[in-house]
């Protein structure tokens, strides 16, 4: 079974990095869940993978996180997940079963070997969106975290980055 750690915060928050602070030694994959769809995103990819040293793997898994998770986990692997938010939107936006894909991922987390550090927005905290998707969007969200909260092990927030210990040992 797993070590599961799950990271909270906000946009740019210090999120990220404190999930590769927590996953600094190899052997080690990141796991991505975002797209290029446009050139900022493309940049912000670029980014993400320039704080990242040589020595980390890379799975790019936009929809078949549970896939990603049982083809690189092993016993002395540790495996980040960045992030649940862009997996959610993309289940949502590709019209899959959120409730569904969401129970695959658990039990795939929960029977994964190793470790595997997950980060996701807390987007629950500002002001109500004002359209349906968005509700709905932040329904899911929030309805995700706390089932993966739930399972892990360690959780953390993160606010200016600074990680406040939820559950587990800091």
């Amino acid at each position: 079974m797993a070590h599961l750690s799950l990271i909270l915060g906000g946009a740019r928050s210090g999120k990220s990095a404190r999930a590769l602070a927590l996953a600094a030694r190899p052997p080690h994959v990141f796991i991505a869940t975002a797209e290029a769809l446009d050139d900022e995103m493309a940049e912000r990819i670029r980014r993400h993978k320039a704080e990242r040293a040589a020595s980390w793997g890379l799975a790019e898994a936009p929809l078949d996180l549970a896939g990603a998770i049982r083809a690189h986990a092993g016993e002395r692997m540790t495996l980040v997940v960045d992030c649940l938010t862009l997996w959610l939107s993309n289940l949502m936006h590709h019209g899959r079963d959120v409730e569904a894909e969401t129970e695959v991922l658990l039990a795939e987390l929960v029977a994964a070997p190793g470790r595997v550090v997950l980060v996701s927005n807390e987007v629950g905290m500002g002001l109500a969106p004002t359209d349906p998707l968005g509700r709905a969007f932040r329904d899911a969200q929030g309805r995700l975290n706390q089932c993966v909260a739930e399972f892990a092990d360690d959780v953390e927030f993160v606010v200016a980055g600074l990680p406040l210990v939820l559950k587990g040992a800091p």
